[in-house]
Formats: C-alpha cells, sequence, structure tokens
C-alpha cells in the first residue's frame, strides 16, 4: 500500500480480556529498540504514519498496529459509529476499568519483544489509546509508557480507564522500571488539566506529567508540538538507555 511504503507488515492474534480473541494487522519500519505506537481514533491518519516515520528515524523500530477504520486518512464521525460497533474491544465510558483491547495490547507487546530478541518494549498511546500506555506498564515486555492527551473515560475526567488491580500492577512496574510520562496541551478540552492531577494523584512519582502551552489537542500528530515529540525521544532515550 502507498500510504505505508517502506512499512512491512504481519497479522497478530491475540486474547481480550472476555476470553475471545481478535486479529488485527500491524504495520513496522525501522531499526533500533522497539516502540510500539497504539493509533489515536478515529482511523490512521497521515500524521500518525509520519510519526512513526519520524520515530524510526530517531533511531527506532517502529510497529503501528491497525486496530480499525482506513489507513492514510480520517473519517471522524464513521469511525466513531465504528468504535460502538466494537464494543467488545473498547469501552469508551468505563471509569475505573479498562477496555478488553488492554490484554491484547500487552500480548502484542510480548510479540514483538520475542521478535526482537528478547529487547523490551516502548510504547505511546494517544487520545483514546493514550491511557493504554499507563496500563501497560505491569508487563515485563515493556520498557516505558507515553501517554499523549489520554481521553478515556470520555465524560469523566476525573476518572482513570484502569480498574483497581490495574493500577496496582502499573505502579509496581513503575517502581521497577523508573516512571511514565503523561502530556497534555493546556487549553485541551478533551483532556483536560484534572485528568493529568488524577494521573499524578493516582501514581505520585510513577508518572512524569508535562503540559505543553496551547489550545491543541493531538500533540503529535494534527496539532504537531516540536515540545512534545522532543519529550517523547527524550523520554525513550532515557529509558533505553537505563536499560544498557
Amino acid at each position: 500500500m502507498e500510504t505505508l511504503a517502506g512499512f512491512e507488515r504481519y497479522d497478530f492474534q491475540g486474547p481480550l480480556a472476555d476470553g475471545n480473541s481478535v486479529s488485527h494487522p500491524v504495520y513496522f519500519i525501522g531499526q533500533g529498540p522497539p516502540i510500539v505506537i497504539w493509533q489515536e481514533l478515529p482511523g490512521i491518519g497521515p500524521e500518525t504514519i509520519e510519526l512513526a516515520i519520524k520515530i524510526s528515524d530517531a533511531g527506532y523500530k517502529v510497529y503501528l498496529p491497525h486496530l480499525f477504520g482506513p489507513l492514510g486518512r480520517m473519517s471522524f464521525v464513521g469511525n466513531i459509529a465504528r468504535l460502538f460497533c466494537m464494543r467488545r474491544e473498547f469501552h469508551l465510558f468505563a471509569a475505573n476499568k479498562a477496555s478488553p483491547i488492554a490484554n491484547w495490547m500487552a500480548a502484542l507487546c510480548r510479540d514483538v519483544r520475542a521478535r526482537n530478541d528478547g529487547a523490551q518494549v516502548g510504547t505511546l498511546g494517544m487520545c483514546l489509546t493514550g491511557g493504554f500506555a499507563l496500563t501497560l506498564m505491569a508487563d515485563d515486555a515493556v520498557i516505558g509508557g507515553v501517554a499523549s492527551q489520554p481521553s478515556l473515560p470520555i465524560m469523566k475526567q476525573t476518572a482513570l480507564h484502569m480498574s483497581a488491580r490495574e493500577i496496582s500492577d502499573a505502579k509496581a512496574g513503575m517502581q521497577a522500571k523508573g516512571p511514565a510520562l503523561a502530556m497534555r496541551y493546556s487549553g485541551d478540552p478533551l483532556c483536560k488539566a484534572a485528568k493529568l492531577d488524577t494521573i499524578k494523584d493516582t501514581f505520585g512519582d510513577g508518572v512524569v506529567t508535562h503540559t505543553v502551552p496551547g489550545k491543541g489537542h493531538a500533540m503529535l500528530t494534527a496539532h504537531w508540538s516540536d515540545e512534545a515529540f522532543e519529550k517523547t525521544i527524550g523520554y525513550f532515550n532515557d529509558r533505553f538507555a537505563s536499560k544498557l
């Protein structure tokens, strides 16, 4: 596919939390320590593909799972409709409980680790997938996570999209590996200050929070921020350097 020129692909089948199993294609590019980017829904637009290329150019092997929707373009209304049809995988409004797709994400990280000679994996979530970067800190396959503009649960900024057990396990992972990173724009209407405050109150030193001045939302794609990108690359450079 021309949109993903230079990428390779494989299909990964893994378990959901409810016992079902699903398969999604995974695209990858580059050489170096592995980082998984979770698409910011809806769709995978050209900006997300460009982000994957920029991170690979910074010295990483980037994996981009395609969870649903078109490749290379954004269709907000159509893909939100698809999200509601995918309630088995995503629970957009669930507070204090993660979506079943979190299990699949962890399984993919373990698969990526196996494909890279046991190297631990960095993970980057954005918007609807932002909070999963924190959940995945619990998994042994993951070395660090960046939560960019985490927005779930929708309509409840003072809650997290994680169960009490997931929070406890993530805290243990953060203590063992070092902190995660959570970011937002100061004027973001979807990821408000209360969200990062809740994350900080929940995890303490387990998460470094960072706010970039501005009124955008998609810090690493449609509303690009050099500061957010440099913060992200700096974070992963530090995490992988600490492992070495």
